[in-house]
């Protein structure tokens, strides 16, 4: 009679097409902005993101803006080395303890940040953060998963479109 699909596994089959069509749209979303901002500004959408959370006018730590920006702190240490090579962020001593870095938004840093849209980044914690509990923890085990099957699960993701710290370049060569 043909090789028609159960309707178990058509139904199974849509809801893959849908999930992964969520996924690209997510995906292009953020490689849309990114590419935009880097056409117009000249930096990448994680860097725009980063100096962002730094235009408060406070300087913040790397842990501290690991936080703020929901990745791990070797990961915006990437981002804040490039914001820094171009004068649009500064490290300093702490004026507290001299053993810690802080890092401010420089004015030309500010400048570019009048210039340029908001980071979409901001949209897609939201979006996340607004989600009920379960929706949530639900995604995040999905998203492991999914991760861990692609071989992308170990050590600490990089900002969207940025480029990976170095220990982790030298450990995958």
């Amino acid at each position: 009679m043909g090789s028609h699909e159960s309707e178990p596994e058509a139904a199974r089959d849509t809801e893959v097409t849908a999930a992964l069509d969520a996924l690209r749209h997510v995906v292009r979303a953020l490689r849309l902005s990114s590419t935009a901002v880097e056409k117009a500004h000249g930096v990448s959408g994680a860097q725009l993101f980063v100096l962002g959370e730094l235009a408060s006018g406070k300087s913040f730590s790397i842990a501290e803006l690991a936080t703020r920006t929901a990745t791990d702190p070797s990961s915006v240490s990437v981002v804040v080395g490039r914001l820094v090579e171009r004068g649009l962020a500064a490290r300093r001593a702490s004026p507290d303890d001299a053993r810690r870095a802080e890092i401010a938004i420089t004015p030309a840093g500010s400048d570019l940040l009048r210039e340029a849209p908001a980071p979409i980044q901001r949209k897609l914690i939201a979006a996340v953060a607004e989600m009920p509990e379960d929706e949530r923890a639900a995604l995040t085990r999905g998203l492991g998963r999914v991760a861990a099957a692609l071989g992308a699960s170990d050590g600490p993701a990089p900002m969207f479109f940025e480029g990976e710290p170095a220990s982790r370049r030298s450990r995958k060569a």
